[in-house]
């Protein structure tokens, strides 16, 4: 997340603020006009999420613009929500900025600039991953990669995984985890049959390639 992201998201809170003081009260300003025409005699606060943002917009207030992107992107993970495209005002109202919601780069470009590994063992030991879920994602890194696969079916990630020692129970269930993730790292393409083992077919997605490309990095990919 780069540091104009995260001063559009303050903007953002700050607008949401407004909006719906205004909406609820009638009233305009600034966030802290609004914020202090909503307090009501007693000093607590009348609407919760008001509130909230207020606390949010006034601890970023003061942070270098890198300082703000870590904690939002602290916040979005701690609370597992997916961040939305970075939005400008354009003629004072908000719009999403088409240049901010495209991926910085495809996955075509991902793949281009993947270190070249002649053997999974090599990236798999480049990559270290700690977990069943990230196992099975570095394998399917691999496969879609490396092997230029546009699509995969489980099997093939544990067959690379058992070869070194590394294959996983349930691959279903680590694949699933990555598709729960916000955004998916992994989507299921098809499914054969109706039961649980049926032949599924899966793919990698950008999220997933650039997570990663950040485990390659020495970076903890999220």
């Amino acid at each position: 997340m780069g540091a104009a992201f995260s001063a559009d998201i303050v903007r953002s809170i700050e607008d949401t603020a407004v909006s719906r003081s205004n909406t609820m009260l009638g009233t305009g300003g600034s966030i802290g006009n609004v914020l202090d025409a909503h307090e009501p005699v007693g000093g607590t606060m009348g609407d919760p999420e008001i509130e909230a943002m207020s606390a949010v917009a006034t601890a970023l207030t003061d942070l270098e613009e890198d300082a703000r992107a870590r904690v939002l992107r602290w916040a979005a993970d701690r609370y597992d929500v997916a961040m939305s495209p970075a939005i400008r005002r354009v003629g004072g109202s908000a719009a999403v900025d088409s240049e901010a919601a495209a991926p910085e780069v495809t996955d075509v470009e991902i793949a281009e600039e993947a270190p070249n590994y002649q053997h999974f063992a090599e990236l798999f030991a480049a990559a270290s991953p700690k977990t069943n879920e990230d196992r099975a994602l570095v394998a399917a890194y691999w496969v879609q990669v490396h092997e230029a696969r546009e699509s995969w079916a489980s099997r093939l990630l544990n067959a690379e995984l058992k070869n070194l020692g590394h294959s996983i129970p349930n691959i279903t269930d680590a694949l699933s985890s990555n598709m729960r993730k916000k955004p998916q790292r992994v989507i299921q393409l098809k499914k054969s049959g109706n039961s649980r083992q049926a032949n599924k077919t899966y793919k990698v997605t950008h999220e997933g390639l650039r997570y990663v490309q950040g485990m390659l990095g020495g970076e903890d990919g999220s």
